[in-house]
């Protein structure tokens, strides 16, 4: 049997935890008038990785209430994902 020690309390744990999640930002795609559901879907697809149902769900999702937040993460990461969907003419912004 082996035992872990950590130098960390539990509550200095939750607080290095929180300020990475704090640091995470949403790539948001915003409804429109011009781009197709097949369009949109497949968008998600090539540029997020979404899978079929997960790309279906986020293109009705923006449909219903004009937003999505698509993916998480930090700056860094969805930068190039979001210049790759404005290039597509998408609507898109990171929060």
């Amino acid at each position: 049997m082996s035992f872990r020690f950590s130098h960390q309390t539990e509550k200095e744990e939750v607080l290095l935890l929180e300020e990475e999640l704090e640091d995470l930002l949403d790539l948001v795609i915003y409804n429109d008038d011009f781009n197709t559901f097949e369009f949109v879907i497949e968008t998600l697809m090539k540029v997020c990785r979404h899978d079929l149902i997960q790309a279906e769900q986020c293109t009705m999702i923006i449909h219903n209430n004009g937003k999505c937040g698509v993916k998480r993460g930090t700056a860094e990461e969805l930068q190039p994902m979001c210049e790759a969907i404005l290039e597509r003419g998408i609507s898109a912004k990171i929060e």
